[in-house]
């Protein structure tokens, strides 16, 4: 089985791809920084295959993902995980901007494009990286919320989508709590903070079940339930 996994050079998707080529899996992996990319193909001995890639970039960046689809021989999963997230207390503009287009511009044109692949191919695996962040509004980091949101439904309308054509396409959403990342170091005294190996294996077996959502870790469903029921005036005090 062929998996590529996108933003695969650190934190949970550089995890999960190394722990796809433990599995015997042939692993493609793209990321903005070629010196990281080079530097995980080398410790994985050659057996990743790489692609240096901004999917702020969205046209040059839907021809990137199917080339190295393309160069590893077809892929069965494609997981999209290139994403941005930043605290950003002061809402500054420029800040809330890179989280917007990376995570929904970025995120919808790669999305698409593994879509319609698999459509073309006749079936496969879509999952993608979206948040338990998204199932209310941050005062901390507003953008990535309401983007990690948009990441949701949108595969939800894909998965719809295929359905409706009767495309054999599993579209499986992911949504972490608080994971060991550079975005959550600034974060003090945090509950269930995973670290990304732990994410890493929970994300592998919804893959291996073709789970349509997965909290990770999995105690993250029962706060998820309560988040999104929490009266708004409790919800203030967080």
């Amino acid at each position: 089985m062929n998996i590529v996994v996108t933003g695969g050079t650190s934190g949970i998707g550089r995890a999960l791809a190394e722990l796809c080529v433990r599995k015997g899996h042939k692993t493609g992996v793209t990321g903005r920084r070629g010196e990281l990319l080079e530097e995980i193909r080398a410790a994985s001995g050659g057996k990743i295959e790489t692609a240096e890639m901004d999917v702020t970039d969205c046209g040059r960046a839907r021809l990137q993902l199917l080339e190295l689809v393309k160069r590893m021989g077809g892929a069965d999963i494609i997981v999209l995980n290139a994403g941005a997230g930043r605290l950003n207390p002061r809402l500054d503009w420029d800040e809330e901007r890179k989280v917007i287009e990376t995570n929904t511009l970025g995120f919808a044109a790669t999305a698409l494009a593994a879509y319609k692949y698999f459509a073309d191919k006749g079936g496969g695996h879509i999952a993608g990286i979206s948040s338990v962040a998204g199932l209310r509004g941050s005062s901390r980091a507003p953008a990535y919320s309401a983007s990690k949101a948009f990441v949701s439904n949108y595969l939800e309308g894909l998965r719809f989508h295929a359905a409706y054509l009767g495309l054999p396409i599993t579209v499986t959403d992911v949504r972490p709590g608080f994971v060991r990342t550079a975005m959550t170091k600034p974060l003090k005294n945090v509950f269930w903070m995973s670290e990304p190996d732990e994410a890493a294996r929970q994300i592998y077996t919804a893959l291996l079940k073709k789970k349509k959502c997965a909290y990770v870790t999995r105690r993250w469903r029962l706060a998820a339930c309560l988040l999104q029921n929490l009266p708004d005036f409790i919800y203030e005090r967080f």
